[in-house]
């Protein structure tokens, strides 16, 4: 089921909101670029921050958002170009205003003109650091103009997130959820890490998803200890552990689950006993988790704090030392348009309406136990809310969904 695009009055609200917080600037983003030909390979994708502004999805444009307007510039039509892409809207079509939901539609080519002439000698003039935007500028307005970096207002507009964003995350984990349950079904010894890969992308790939949110990181026996595994070339054994990192992209925004189950369908007393370090630290994490916590950082309110605290204080390595120098990564990220979605550091109090990850994770080399638990969490009003609580987290609650997903009776 192919999900609803977001609204053209949510993008102008957006575009307002920016304006407000950086009040006479003039601000100017570039779309993602795209080959004459196409992107062979990867195919054509928005930039994250142009989209969320504009929800303009076509290549090669431009956008100005002054005090008193916006200005959306496309490229000129090209026979050339559309042989191989398909039709594009042109600034002079009748229809751009409509269809793009900006009152002004502009040739591309009009850029530098008007850019002079809405930023004028003084207007404060904003864009992302060393990206075209601010090279274009440079080129426009002269070396000497000085522009402002726009990722951190824009970054703290895009931590929380509105009803409309909210939505389309809960499809985007609830696609990533039934494709975790179906590598639950397929995993077994004999089988190949990029058959599981495979098996989990056709689920959110059926539901009309566009792409992976990331490469999806399936990793068994000695490669659970490796943080960004990708490679999903390993013939899974009987005894492993498969550590699965996967996740969907649903109109435009992305989920990030991570589940450690064994291949067989259970785990091993040492397996699960550092699984169980890592789901209470996971749990006093989730538990803390409401407005005015920290993510991040080392401070009395930090949910990192508190799960680092977790796993050093449960559970002992082969040389019963703590497992704290086990926990080699901080708790999560804010994901949204980008699985690992933007933040102003500044800015590192939980609010409602922020989508975070809570992963933590213990990974001993010695022993080939890699353990990360991940679920996507909305912070809201009165704590917090677990957006992927359908798939289960308990180690008995996850061998008996393996029995059951594989038709096998208990013993």
């Amino acid at each position: 089921m192919l999900q609803a695009t977001t609204s053209q009055a949510e993008y102008r609200a957006r575009r307002d909101a920016l304006r407000k917080a950086l009040p006479a600037a003039v601000i100017l983003l570039a779309g993602a670029e795209e080959a004459e030909k196409g992107g062979l390979r990867g195919g054509f994708f928005q930039e994250a921050n142009f989209l969320y502004l504009t929800g303009w999805r076509e290549p090669n444009a431009w956008t100005i958002l002054a005090p008193d307007k916006d200005i959306l510039l496309l490229p000129a039509r090209s026979d050339v170009r559309e042989r191989y892409t398909g039709r594009k809207l042109g600034p002079a079509d009748a229809n751009a205003p409509a269809e793009t939901g900006f009152a002004e539609v502009a040739d591309a080519s009009d850029l530098d003109e008007k850019l002079k002439l809405l930023a004028g000698a003084n207007a404060p003039v904003y864009a992302i650091a060393k990206s075209a935007a601010a090279e274009r500028i440079a080129n426009a307005l002269g070396l000497g103009r000085s522009v402002e970096d726009l990722a951190k207002p824009l970054a703290r507009l895009r931590m929380v997130k509105s009803p409309e964003e909210i939505a389309r995350l809960r499809a985007s984990t609830d696609a990533t959820v039934e494709a975790h349950k179906a590598a639950w079904a397929r995993a077994a010894a004999g089988l190949y890490e990029y058959q599981i890969a495979s098996a989990m992308g056709s689920v959110y790939f059926e539901r009309g998803c566009e792409r992976h949110a990331y490469t999806p990181i399936v990793a068994s026996g000695p490669n659970s200890i490796v943080l960004h595994y990708a490679k999903n070339r390993r013939r899974m054994d009987g005894g492993d552990l498969l550590l699965m990192d996967v996740g969907a992209e649903c109109a435009d925004y992305a989920a990030d689950i991570t589940r450690t189950i064994p291949v067989t369908g259970k785990f091993s007393k040492r397996q699960r006993e550092i699984y169980e370090v890592v789901l209470g630290a996971q749990n006093a994490a989730i538990a803390a988790a409401k407005p005015g916590m920290k993510l991040l950082g080392d401070s009395e309110n930090s949910l990192n704090r508190i799960a680092r605290d977790w796993v050093n204080t449960h559970g002992k390595d082969s040389k019963g030392e703590p497992l704290g120098k086990y926990y080699l990564h901080s708790l999560g990220h804010h994901v949204g348009l980008d699985v690992h979605d933007p933040v102003d550091p500044a800015e590192d109090e939980l609010k409602p309406g922020m989508v975070i990850t809570i992963e933590p994770g213990v990974y001993i080399a010695d022993e080939n136990i890699g353990v990360r638990i991940e679920d996507m969490i909305l912070i809201t009003e009165a704590g917090h809310e677990v957006l992927s609580r359908d798939l289960p987290r308990e180690p008995g609650a996850i061998e008996a969904a393996m029995r059951r997903s594989r038709g096998v009776k208990r013993k």
